[in-house]
């Protein structure tokens, strides 16, 4: 398939990037990784007038230790996310998860900020993120807000950002030696997981996040909720769909699903607890 037309403008920083994004309206789109955005153009499910290429500002590409969290640019491409000795040692979670994304050549070019401003509930690094608490930062024209991973996934595809915002930086808490995992089942390696399972348990505390469950990535509070009760592994996990509402597909039914994410959040929660 061939995109419709579209003018193309290159920004040097985040600042010129979100006067573009003013200066066009709804018509313009960021242009990073491109790996979301542009097979949705060749198959004109979106055709913006003008594409903003933000993919050679350098100074949004970053990993830092910023005391009790870890602050991520949002142009860093998920292979630095993968191989970062910074993630590795204080939210290796979200390293693992890094390494699930695509194949080799979409972990060189996307980024996590596209994964993330994509807002697509089959990506794994939004349930990831969503599932360590993490928290979003927006700059527009009026200065910068931060915005809660619980907060942003609004609908299929669909973020908290406005037009004419731009995520710039991820803040994720630091794990603080909780045990994790991250479990994915698919049909073929490097595809898109059917269910995904991002979990991780300090004694009572948890957080579980899921892939492929809805219309935006899931937050299971339910089964968070029942290991601070003192439930076991196997209690909670029954719990696993129950904040979620799964979408038939040819790949799997609702009811597939669900005993998926019971299945594979048990798994996650046991190499959690170990």
């Amino acid at each position: 398939m061939i995109p419709a037309a579209f003018d193309y403008v290159r920004a040097s920083s985040a600042e010129e990037a979100i006067a573009l994004l003013g200066q066009h309206g709804d018509e313009a789109k960021l242009l990073a990784g491109g790996h979301s955005l542009v097979p949705l153009m060749k198959l004109r499910l979106a055709q913006p007038s003008v594409l903003v290429d933000i993919g050679r500002v350098n100074d949004l590409s970053y990993v830092r230790d910023a005391g009790d969290h870890i602050a991520i640019g949002a142009l860093t491409r998920h292979m630095d996310v993968e191989n970062s000795p910074v993630l590795a040692e204080h939210v290796p979670l979200l390293a693992h998860a890094a390494s699930h994304v695509g194949d080799p050549q979409v972990r060189h070019r996307g980024t996590i900020g596209g994964s993330l401003a994509h807002a697509d509930p089959a990506s794994d690094l939004p349930a990831t993120t969503l599932a360590l608490g993490a928290t979003y930062v927006a700059q527009g024209p009026n200065g910068t807000r931060e915005i809660a991973a619980a907060d942003f996934y609004q609908g299929y595809l669909t973020s908290a950002l406005e037009a004419d915002e731009l995520l710039t930086e991820i803040r994720v808490p630091k794990m603080n030696g909780a045990g994790w995992s991250f479990q994915k089942f698919n049909r073929r390696a490097q595809d898109w997981a059917i269910v995904g399972v991002a979990a991780w348990r300090r004694g009572t505390e948890s957080g579980v996040g899921l892939v492929n469950m809805g219309s935006v990535p899931v937050l299971a509070a339910a089964v968070s909720a029942a290991i601070a009760s003192g439930a076991d592994v196997a209690d909670a996990a029954a719990l696993a769909a129950d904040d979620a509402d799964p979408q038939a597909d040819l790949n799997a039914s609702v009811e597939y699903r669900q005993h998926l994410a019971r299945v594979l959040t048990g798994r996650a929660l046991s190499a959690a607890s170990a």
